[in-house]
């Protein structure tokens, strides 16, 4: 963005013209070729992603996140249900159309349509789900959906020694903007947390990016990706 300068000769910021709040996001399915997102029901998804978590017999899909893994189906069954009936976060269950089950779970949250800024986290992949192409087609249509909305700024945060988070923001396409250290204490832990964003102007390119790697052309028989997504959008 190119900063102006006020009467005084002081660095102000760009005009936004014509700014409008979004409205904050509907709690309904977004379906795209390879899973479908459903806002999280615990009655209907519960099982399935139990079954799929089993899958993680170390806990290691939770190191980084701030809960879990949790003591009991039970216990993990109430979690569902308290995020169930939260509106930020709002949370989706990843349900790959090839299996029809739930694997995973997302969620927007931060949720600020004033200035039009949206977050997504909660991001929990079960074994099943992780490094497929519905992995990544889950964020792509978060993502579109949100710019679609009207909204400005699209966060990612994690924690910083989340290597593997880390990298799944920069292959996104996200931005680096720093680390704030000592922001939280997770788990009896520091945590240090890295922030990643993506403004709405650079999103026609990285929806280009996404919209190619998704593409069935660009997997081989054996489903073996030809074009990386870090590959497509380098340079954009």
């Amino acid at each position: 963005m190119v900063h102006e300068a006020n009467v005084l000769g002081q660095p102000v910021g760009a005009r936004v013209p014509g700014w409008k709040p979004p409205p904050a996001p509907p709690r309904e399915p977004l379906v795209g070729r390879l899973c479908r997102l459903e806002p999280l029901d615990p009655s209907r998804h519960a099982e399935s992603l139990l079954a799929a978590n089993a899958l993680d017999t170390d806990g290691h899909t939770w190191t980084w996140l701030p809960y879990g893994p949790f003591e009991s189906p039970q216990a993990y069954r109430d979690w569902l249900e308290q995020q169930a009936r939260s509106r930020d976060p709002l949370f989706f269950a990843i349900v790959p159309l090839a299996g029809g089950a739930a694997e995973g779970v997302a969620s927007w949250l931060r949720i600020d349509p004033a200035n039009g800024s949206i977050e997504v986290g909660h991001i929990h992949y079960s074994p099943r789900l992780q490094r497929g192409a519905a992995a990544t087609e889950a964020m792509y249509l978060m993502l579109r959906r949100a710019f679609e909305l009207g909204y400005r700024r699209y966060e990612w945060k994690c924690n910083a020694l989340n290597a593997p988070s880390r990298r799944a923001a920069l292959r996104y396409g996200f931005v680096f903007e720093g680390i704030l250290r000592g922001h939280m204490i997770a788990k009896g832990r520091n945590r240090d947390t890295a922030y990643y964003s993506m403004l709405d102007d650079e999103w026609p390119a990285r929806k280009a990016a996404f919209e190619r790697w998704l593409a069935p052309e660009n997997f081989d028989g054996a489903g073996k990706q030809k074009m990386s997504l870090s590959e497509l959008n380098a340079g954009r």
